[in-house]
C-alpha cells in the first residue's frame, strides 16, 4: 500500500448527524477507553514507518457533552483504487453497526501525526467540512512518538468560530484576516477529554497492573532523548524556513504594490500636464480611461498558509518546552541517584 503523507485528506463527512440538540459548543469529550484502544491498534498494525492512519468517531452529544463510543478505521488504499467511494463505505460500516445496536451517529475522525506536525491545510479543510455538516464534529490527534516517551497523546480539537466564517468566505487576504483579528491562535480550539472505563474494565486494568513486572516500567526512566529532540528541532528549523519563504513572498508583494502605486501617480501627473498644454493651445482635454483597467492591483499571496505555519511552529516550540522539561527532571532525578551510590 502506498504511505499516505501529512498532506491526507480526512475521511469525507457523511450526513448522519447526531442525536440530540446542541444549544452550546462542545465543551467536554467523554471518550470511551476502547475507542483509545482501537486508535492505538489502528496505528501499530498500519501506520509503523512514516504512514498516517486515519478514522472515523461515532457517538452521540448528551447536553455540552460529546460522547464518542465507537470508531472504526479508514481503509488506506493506492490511486489505481479509482472505484472506492468513500462515502458508501462509511455508510455501509455505520448501517452494521446499528444492526448490531451500536452506536452509529457520526461524530468526527481521527488521526495520527508524528511529533506533533499535525496543523495543516488538509486538516484545515477536512475538519471544515466536517463542522460544516455536522456541527458538532471534533478530531482527535493521536502522537505515537509522544506516546512512546510514557504518556497517551490524544488530544481534541475544533475549528474556533472565527476560522470557520473565514472558510466559509474563502477569502484568506491579508486585509479579510486583519478585518477579522485571526491568528494562528485563534485558528483551533483544544476541547479537554475524559477518557471514561467501565467497573468491569476498571478492575482489569487494576488486575494486570499488580501482575506488571517492575522491568516493563523502566522505559518511563529512560534517558536517551537525542533521537526525539532532534528530530523535533528539524522540523522546527524546516518550518522556519517555510515561513522564511513566506515572509520574501509578502515582501515581493508589498513592493509591487508601491512600484505600481509610483507608475500610478507618474502617469496622472503626465496626463494633468498634457491636459494643461492642451487647454492652452485651445484644444479639448484627453479623453478620461479606466486607471483600474490600465493598473491592475497584484494579486496578494493567501495568508492561510502563513497562518498554519506559524501554529505549526507553535505546536513545535510547545512539544520541544514539554519533552525537555520531562527530561531535565529525569536528569536531575539520576543526578541524584549517582551521588547517593
Amino acid at each position: 500500500m502506498a504511505a499516505r503523507k501529512e498532506s491526507t485528506p480526512g475521511p469525507t463527512p457523511t450526513m448522519a448527524s447526531t442525536s440530540g440538540t446542541l444549544d452550546s459548543p462542545v465543551k467536554q469529550i467523554q471518550i470511551e477507553g476502547l475507542v483509545v484502544l482501537k486508535i492505538i491498534k489502528h496505528y501499530q498494525e498500519e501506520g509503523q514507518g512514516s504512514e498516517v492512519v486515519q478514522g472515523v468517531l461515532l457517538g452521540l452529544v448528551v447536553e455540552d457533552r460529546l460522547e464518542i463510543t465507537n470508531c472504526f478505521p479508514f481503509p488506506q488504499h493506492t490511486e489505481d483504487d479509482a472505484d472506492f467511494d468513500e462515502v458508501q463505505y462509511q455508510m455501509e460500516m455505520m448501517r452494521s453497526l446499528r444492526h448490531v445496536n451500536i452506536d452509529h451517529l457520526h461524530v468526527g475522525w481521527y488521526q495520527s501525526t508524528f511529533y506533533g506536525s499535525f496543523v495543516s491545510r488538509a486538516l484545515l479543510d477536512s475538519q471544515f467540512s466536517y463542522q460544516h455538516a455536522i456541527e458538532e464534529s471534533v478530531v482527535l490527534i493521536y502522537d505515537p512518538i509522544k506516546t512512546a516517551q510514557g504518556s497517551l497523546s490524544l488530544k481534541a480539537y475544533r475549528l474556533t468560530p472565527k476560522l470557520m466564517e473565514i472558510c466559509k468566505e474563502k477569502d484568506f487576504t491579508p486585509e479579510a484576516l486583519k478585518k477579522a483579528n485571526i491568528g494562528f491562535e485563534h485558528m483551533f480550539e483544544e476541547v479537554p477529554i475524559i477518557i471514561k472505563n467501565s467497573h468491569l474494565i476498571s478492575a482489569l486494568l487494576w488486575e494486570l497492573e499488580d501482575k506488571s513486572t517492575v522491568a516493563d516500567k523502566h522505559e518511563l526512566l529512560n534517558l536517551s532523548s537525542s533521537n526525539h529532540l532532534e528530530k523535533s528541532l528539524q522540523l522546527l528549523m524546516d518550518r522556519v524556513d517555510d515561513m522564511s519563504q513566506e515572509i520574501v513572498k509578502y515582501n515581493t508583494y508589498s513592493r509591487n504594490v508601491s512600484k505600481q502605486s509610483q507608475q500610478k501617480h507618474q502617469y496622472l501627473q503626465r496626463r494633468q500636464q498634457e491636459n494643461a498644454q492642451r487647454q492652452s493651445r485651445g484644444e479639448p482635454p484627453l479623453p478620461e480611461e479606466d486607471i483600474s483597467k490600465m493598473f491592475k492591483p497584484p494579486q496578494p499571496p493567501p495568508r492561510m498558509d502563513t497562518l498554519l505555519i506559524a501554529g505549526q511552529i507553535n505546536n513545535y516550540c510547545q512539544n520541544v518546552k514539554e519533552f525537555t522539561s520531562q527530561n531535565l527532571g529525569k536528569l536531575f532525578m539520576a543526578e541524584a541517584l549517582q551521588e547517593n551510590n
